[in-house]
């Protein structure tokens, strides 16, 4: 029997295809805004860049509002683009995001068998115009038993602040019944280690892992946490 009583399940990237909704979004609103064709080439040097801004958000050197613009502001100046539209295809962005839903490693029926024996909470560092409506369009607001979006908590992952709140709010007083589960070193794996829970790392990439965090789980395909719990 799994000592594991809370399943913290991370979203863009673990539960579902964000990289897919991201390029989907970006494309149609390069239509909208008529700034012609976004290739995979202009859309893998906006993502080092918005991965740049998402990191210091991480570190808590900038805030949500400013990363938001401003890495629309930086690709756009750096792809000799009109970067004065930055908030207003930022804000279109966040609507768009949740149009486009695909699940990883069949997790909607992983989730839903595990729903049986485990409380399901979701833990993001997106928007919440994005979030909440990927999670009513993904079916996600029927079987998760709980949802935390950083902009609503008061703070990011990795911050621990993020983690009490969850914590408290779910009155849980046993870390050791507690599981993280998420793609994001930085983020999700950092932060749980930081709050004192199991953690696993969903790596289906096979990324090298060149920091000093040590996952309690890594997983390369979301059916392998069958053999976990």
């Amino acid at each position: 029997m799994s000592k594991y009583k809370y399943l913290l399940w991370d979203i863009d990237d673990t539960i579902l295809d964000f990289k897919t909704a991201e390029k989907t979004a970006i494309q149609s609103l390069f239509e909208k805004y008529q700034l012609g064709i976004c290739t995979d080439e202009m859309l893998h040097r906006y993502s080092l860049i918005n991965k740049r801004y998402w990191q210091a958000l991480e570190r808590g050197e900038m805030s949500k509002e400013a990363i938001l613009t401003g890495r629309f502001k930086e690709f756009f100046s750096s792809e000799g683009l009109d970067d004065s539209i930055a908030l207003d295809f930022n804000n279109d962005y966040q609507l768009t995001l949740g149009d486009t839903i695909i699940f990883h490693d069949d997790a909607k029926n992983i989730l839903l068998d595990m729903k049986k024996r485990y409380k399901l909470v979701a833990v993001t560092n997106g928007t919440a115009v994005a979030q909440e409506k990927k999670i009513v369009n993904s079916g996600l607001s029927d079987i998760m038993d709980a949802v935390f979006i950083s902009e609503k908590v008061g703070y990011e992952k990795p911050n621990s602040a993020f983690f009490t709140a969850v914590f408290d709010e779910l009155r849980i007083t046993d870390l050791s019944e507690v599981l993280i589960i998420g793609d994001s070193l930085s983020s999700d794996i950092q932060g749980g280690i930081h709050a004192g829970i199991d953690t696993c790392w969903y790596n289906p990439g096979n990324t090298p892992n060149t920091s000093d965090l040590n996952p309690t789980y890594i997983i390369s395909d979301l059916h392998e946490l069958t053999d976990i719990l």
